[in-house]
Parts: structure tokens; sequence; C-alpha cells
């Protein structure tokens, strides 16, 4: 409990600090890099990667910045080589991880593609998220509403998220509460930091 009496609201998961804002945020909304055995900075987008790890936000100014200030030598104690392009493959592989998580809820029953199956799905309470393709008609991703306490993901293109449904391009989206639900959430939110984009996060529409 904090001075006055008011408790102090607890992360829901472990903590990590930024190197490149000295920030301490939870893991979940941070990039881990470690030093491959070449010496070359590898993003360990799963968290799984042997050796000292490092963390940096999952926002694109900040990824930036701990590679143009040499941030990552100083952190992982060692001589390291910055692949050029570092900054993007974060974005491809966190956009890559998105698309998996929702291709698995859609083959688990949990996960629908196309304005008509999303607005059935809207009405009968039965989505937790919507998602639509940034690059999708504004007018068109304005009749459909966020679910009540749920959550939103607008940082994927349509071909993007096509390729979760198995098409060429897919607009609107919708998942169940539950399930990958979560998993899915988290991984946009950190995508979404990347592209400067919206989503993950409950919002008013």
């Amino acid at each position: 409990m904090s001075r006055g009496g008011v408790s102090k609201k607890r992360p829901d998961g472990p903590e990590r600090r930024c190197i490149a804002t000295g920030e301490v945020r939870p893991k979940s909304g941070l990039i881990r890099f470690v030093a491959g055995p070449d010496g070359r900075v590898v993003p360990d987008i799963l968290g799984r990667l042997p050796g000292r790890g490092v963390h940096v936000s999952a926002d694109r100014a900040a990824l930036e910045r701990a590679v143009k200030k040499k941030m990552f030598a100083r952190a992982l104690r060692q001589p390291v080589v910055v692949p050029e392009g570092l900054v993007e493959d974060v974005e491809r592989q966190l956009a890559r991880r998105v698309i998996d998580l929702i291709s698995l809820a859609r083959k688990s029953g949990e996960a629908v593609g196309g304005y008509e199956k999303v607005k059935d799905w809207l009405a009968r309470g039965r989505a937790g998220i919507l998602i639509q393709a940034t690059d999708g008609s504004g007018r068109g991703k304005s009749k459909l509403s966020t679910p009540y306490r749920g959550h939103y993901i607008g940082c994927l293109t349509a071909d993007e998220l096509g390729m979760a449904f198995g098409r060429q391009s897919v607009i609107h989206a919708a998942l169940a509460s539950g399930g990958l639900g979560k998993r899915v959430v988290e991984e946009a939110q950190r995508l979404c930091g990347v592209r400067g984009t919206e989503g993950g996060k409950g919002r008013e529409r």
C-alpha cells in the first residue's frame, strides 16, 4: 500500500526496462533482443531464445533510437552488429505473429471474416474483438462498432488479414472472447506500436 493509504495497482506480469527510454514496462509491451552466435542483434519475438536479453518498447521511435544511438552493444555488454533494416524486420515478424494467431483462431472456430459474418457475431454478442484492415473504406468500417468492453485492432492491411483467412483480402474480421483472443490482442498491441496504428485496446466507436 502506498503513502496515503491508496493501494498501488500491481502489473499483470513481469516487467523489464526499455534500453531506449529507461521506462519500466510489462514484458508484453516490449521486444526482446539477443546477440546471436555471430554477434548480430536478433529480435526474439517469442521471448524464447537463449542468452542475455535486452528489451525495447514496442514503439517505432524507441526502436529507431536504440539503433541510432547504438544502445544494443552497451546493454548487451559486448560488441554487436545491428543488421540493416532491423526495425522493419521486427515489424514483419510481429505482423506474421498476429496473422498466425488469427489463423489459429479461425481454424478453431473462434474467428470469422467478412462483413456479414462479423455483423452477425456482433449482433449476437459473440464477438469480443473487432479487426478491420487499415486500407479498408472508412465509411464501410464505420458501420461496425467495437463490442462493449471489447477490443479493436486496426494494424493489419487487407492482404495481411486475408492471409489469416486463406483469402486474397479481408477488410472485416471478429474474434470470440477468450481462447486465443488475449494473445492476439497482446501481439496486436505490439504491432500497432511499431506501426503507429490503432488497436489492441478497447475504444468507444
